[in-house]
């Protein structure tokens, strides 16, 4: 979301590498608890397994999680144990034992049970078959990948469609074509006669082509570096390529060896090479870990769960151990533990909704699945943040205890060295705190004087009276935020009247959600004090309630909420030393979001959502926190930082520094976008700061034409983005009925220029097999109209 480190950037990220054994294939008993009989399979990756029995195909790309031993599922009925060998003494049966997780949501997912002859082999295949399902590079593949996978996925599901047809009467005699035979070449022909592309014959033409069936070397190397290059690179760092550079290029696509040596490529290659590794929408390395980890944990977003248990809604529906799990893997790296009293006998701590229908899980059992999963995904910081509802000291202290001895030395108990708890010292930062769990909850203080501020942590102050304690301090930065963004008549403010109409409707949607509630004594917001032994594992993050922005601003010292109404540059400055967590309305029914951008162009870091629910927000919750390796944390532009700098999050004017950007997008045509004969449209969406947000640009719909509609319509402009490193493109695709069938959300400081694919992705972020747009794009640095004598494009604007 921020900048990247200084200089060239590495790629650290690996490629996709199948294990052998995995390619060779492993026998496994495969189980259920519902089936009265045990099946062999053989389980395959990438290489295709061709067999007279039906093949069970599940998409890597929705696998969620793989478990082996004591995390794997075990199975409850008797015969299915007897058959496995548990209880004959056969050594470590769970061992062997391999859980594949998979699905489309994060709530709706199916466990696949295994069992290996060895293992060894149940290890392999659980390590890297997460590797390869969780791989970034791999979830962000090339067109030509995916259009690869699908030969692949048809060749191994080849008997499963065979049947279908001769069940319908359509195959008399089969025609086989074999897979060595198949080749990848013969496919892209076979796939550019059968879907005529007439937008890449103009494209090929208007290069300079002039009708001949070529490109030249030297129209290729002007294509690239002119059509292609980022203007925004600094030339030095990222040179424009040169001659020998392209060739390698027309090389590795170009199959025609007597074109090469004419340093000429066919149409048929200059398609391939759009669709190539080499012609992302978003360079590779964006993936990689590029912002700097070693800045204090206030100075970034921090990826957030709120009510992490639930399911369904806020007051019925089934709590979930696994929901903690799968909130993690996400990347996920703050999450939320209503925790409760258990009743006799067994006087066990719960997780709740208190006061609500929701079900109970117990404490333990989270406990043990976030020292599971914590970190498969993300080595950096976990944050739990506790409400504590737990009125015993007893239950208190088993808490304490399971969390000491289940995340061992994972949990942060003690404070760094380098980092004691004194007035005015910064927190650690993630690289500092990797591989650590940090709990925020209520701590107990032995002295009645003021606690002093530890400068980079949310610190509670001692001897605060019982208001305070059943005021969480994140609910009233939600409140004291929407004040801000929402005046009242009565209380005019500079910043209402510049926020553009949409955002206002954006905003006055989200207030419903977002309020704080109030809280009083006796209702499932009110939390008890923490016990001695809770107290000692809370060190950097302690809740505190919210009274004036005086604890961490350096410049203003205002105080109340009157200030904040009409001061939003303060929560800005707050933010760059103190954590502030927003979450939404504890009143409501449903687990819908309020839009995370309203909070993050303020510099709030732990801004909570609903992860069950795969709305908007969520959608672009999960797509902005992908980038730099999906660490769970992003470094907010160093103005959000910086102390000697000021920001108001509602300028319209150009930010000191800051180079504000221009940004077109053209929609040429899509490809394959849904297996329905229906109309389909593209909308274009801006997130980011109020002047820079714009909803919502949209095509014509497509003639009852999903497989190859072409859209010859104006580029959507963007003419001024004035903070482009907050700033998000979404490109949606919807079917004529407004039915959403994928999208893709880019960053504009990443995004290339030139013609593009666009891979789209379902609402989980993971992407769709075939689905693709072919855009062009432009991103250029803004340049005033008094500056570049011609109006801009504002009529564009919807």
């Amino acid at each position: 979301m921020a900048g990247a480190k200084p200089g060239v950037h590495a790629l650290q990220l690996k490629p996709v590498v199948v294990h052998e054994v995995l390619k060779r294939g492993s026998k496994f008993i495969k189980w259920d608890e519902l089936w009265k009989s045990i099946h062999m399979r053989n389980l395959f990756t990438f290489s295709v397994f061709i067999s007279p029995q039906e093949v069970e195909i599940v998409d890597i790309s929705h696998i969620r999680d793989t478990r082996t031993g004591k995390f794997a599922k075990l199975p409850k009925a008797l015969t299915v144990r007897e058959v496995l060998g548990f209880g004959k003494g056969e050594g470590n049966v769970e061992g062997k034992l391999v859980t594949v997780v998979h699905g489309n949501d994060l709530v709706n997912i199916s466990f696949l049970n295994f069992q290996a002859m060895q293992e060894d082999i149940a290890k392999v295949w659980t390590e890297e078959l997460f590797k390869l399902a969780t791989n970034i590079l791999s979830q962000n593949s090339s067109r030509n990948t995916f259009l690869l996978k699908a030969i692949l996925k048809m060749f191994s599901d080849k008997r499963r469609v065979e049947s279908a047809l001769e069940q319908c009467g359509l195959v008399a005699n089969r025609v086989i074509i074999k897979l060595d035979d198949f080749t990848w070449d013969k496919f892209q022909s076979f796939l550019n006669n059968l879907c005529l592309r007439p937008e890449i014959d103009r494209i090929f033409l208007e290069l300079g082509s002039k009708g001949k069936p070529f490109l030249s070397l030297d129209q290729m190397l002007d294509f690239i570096n002119r059509r292609q290059r980022d203007s925004r690179l600094n030339e030095v760092l990222y040179p424009p390529l040169k001659r020998e550079q392209v060739r390698q290029l027309m090389e590795k696509y170009e199959s025609n060896p007597s074109q090469l040596e004419r340093d000429q490529i066919s149409l048929m290659t200059f398609s391939k090479y759009l669709g190539g590794e080499e012609n992302a929408v978003v360079p590779p390395e964006r993936f990689d870990v590029m912002d700097d980890m070693n800045q204090p944990l206030s100075h970034y977003f921090i990826n957030s769960s709120h009510n992490t248990y639930l399911t369904v809604g806020q007051l019925t529906g089934p709590s979930s151990v696994e929901m903690y799990r799968q909130v993690l893997l996400t990347g996920c790296r703050c999450i939320e533990l209503d925790c409760w009293k258990g009743r006799p006998p067994d006087e066990e701590p719960i997780i709740t909704h208190g006061f609500t229908m929701t079900t109970e899980i117990p404490f333990k059992e989270v406990i043990e699945a976030i020292a599971e999963s914590a970190f498969k995904t993300s080595p950096y910081p976990v944050i739990l943040s506790f409400e504590n509802h737990v009125d015993s000291t007893r239950q208190q202290a088993k808490m304490a205890e399971y969390c000491r001895s289940i995340f061992g030395d994972a949990l942060l108990i003690d404070p760094l060295e380098k980092y004691p708890l004194a007035p005015g010292q910064q927190l650690p930062s993630p690289q500092e705190l990797m591989g650590k769990i940090l709990i925020k909850n209520k701590k107990k203080h032995h002295h009645h004087h003021h606690q002093a501020t530890n400068g980079g942590s949310v610190r509670r102050k001692a001897g605060d009276g019982a208001e305070d304690q059943a005021s969480p301090l994140n609910g009233q930065y939600a409140d004291a935020l929407l004040s801000v963004l929402l005046h009242t008549p009565q209380t005019p403010s500079r910043s209402l009247k510049i926020i553009p109409g949409h955002f206002k409707k954006m905003l006055l949607k989200c207030c419903a959600c977002c309020e704080t509630p109030v809280h009083t004594e006796g209702t499932a917001y009110s939390e008890v004090n923490a016990t001695e032994e809770m107290s000692t594992l809370v060190n950097y993050i302690e809740p505190v309630k919210f009274k004036s922005f005086e604890v961490a601003a350096t410049y203003v010292c205002t105080k109340g909420m009157d200030s904040l109404k009409n001061n939003p540059i303060e929560f800005v400055e707050y933010n760059k030393k103190q954590l502030s967590r927003i979450y939404p309305k504890g009143t409501r029914v449903e687990s819908s979001n309020y839009m995370p951008q309203l909070f993050w162009n303020v510099g709030c870091q732990m801004v909570a959502l609903n992860f069950q629910t795969l709305d908007l927000p969520m959608q672009l919750n999960l797509s902005v926190f992908e980038y730099n390796g999906r660490s769970g944390y992003l470094l907010k532009p160093e103005f959000m930082r910086r102390t000697d700098k000021h920001f108001d999050p509602f300028t319209e004017n150009i930010v000191d520094g800051i180079v504000a950007n221009t940004v077109k997008i053209k929609i040429v045509s899509g490809q394959f976008l849904t297996d329905k004969k229906v109309g389909v449209y593209v909308e274009v969406d801006m997130f980011g700061l109020p002047a820079d947000t714009k909803r919502k640009f949209r095509t014509k719909t497509s003639n009852n034409n999903s497989m190859d509609p072409v859209w010859d319509e104006e580029a959507f402009v963007f003419s001024k983005v004035v903070l482009p490193t907050l700033a998000s493109l979404r490109v949606a695709l919807f079917e004529e009925n407004g039915k959403f069938i994928g999208h893709r959300i880019l960053p504009v400081v990443a995004l290339r220029p030139g013609y593009h694919y666009i891979n789209l992705k379902n609402d989980l972020n993971q992407p769709l097999l075939l689905a693709s747009l072919l855009v062009y794009t432009e991103v250029m640095d803004y340049i005033p109209d008094e500056h570049q004598g011609k109006v801009t494009v504002d009529n564009y604007y919807c």
